[in-house]
């Protein structure tokens, strides 16, 4: 198995694994903006979390998923989630996504944080060549906070995914290479330092 348990924490935020204990608080979580909303995103709310936990923590027993809640450290308070997922141990790659937090949050420093551990997690303790973002074509928030962290983007998957209402996602894809990480960490911890 490529992933193992770990809290990873920064100055404001810690990632702790997801469990079903925290469906509760991730609902209440996504409650501020009301997230699940957002047709382009797969964010819970109260009928959908048992599920998404349940889906989430399925793919951590395969070894494909290291799933997250977010939580301020300054309130304790969950305000979102992240993980890794798609995990291809072989060729040492690996995706980030499934990433929300509550509307209050977003536009903080919270999301530099958040992707600043766990980039330094997938290439100095599991070094990964590569890491993924993916995104839908239509979350110009979503490919705009992936760009700005420093990926490049490698291309578009068109009619990548079916979607609920019968359409179709273009899913933009993202990543950062392992030669690329050094001056990407450089970058996201100077970023942070003048928003300190």
């Amino acid at each position: 198995m490529w992933f193992k348990d770990v809290e990873l924490e920064s100055e404001n935020i810690t990632l702790t694994p997801l469990t079903m204990e925290h469906a509760d608080a991730l609902v209440n979580a996504a409650t501020d903006g009301e997230l699940w909303k957002l047709w382009f995103t797969s964010v819970p709310n109260a009928e959908t979390i048992s599920d998404y936990i349940a889906t989430a923590l399925e793919q951590k027993g395969k070894g494909i998923s290291l799933p997250f809640v977010v939580t301020d450290k300054a309130s304790g308070q969950v305000i979102g989630s992240t993980r890794f997922c798609n995990a291809d141990p072989v060729n040492q790659r690996v995706e980030i996504g499934y990433t929300w937090y509550s509307k209050t949050y977003q536009k903080t420093s919270c999301n530099t944080e958040c992707k600043l551990l766990l980039l330094t997690h997938a290439f100095e303790t599991l070094e990964a060549i590569a890491v993924e973002f993916r995104t839908n074509w239509h979350n110009q928030a979503s490919r705009t906070a992936i760009a700005r962290l420093g990926a490049k983007q490698d291309g578009v998957l068109r009619n990548h995914q079916k979607m609920a209402n019968g359409g179709y996602r273009d899913t933009v894809v993202f990543s950062i290479i392992n030669t690329e990480w050094l001056a990407v960490k450089e970058n996201l911890t100077f970023k942070l330092s003048i928003n300190s």
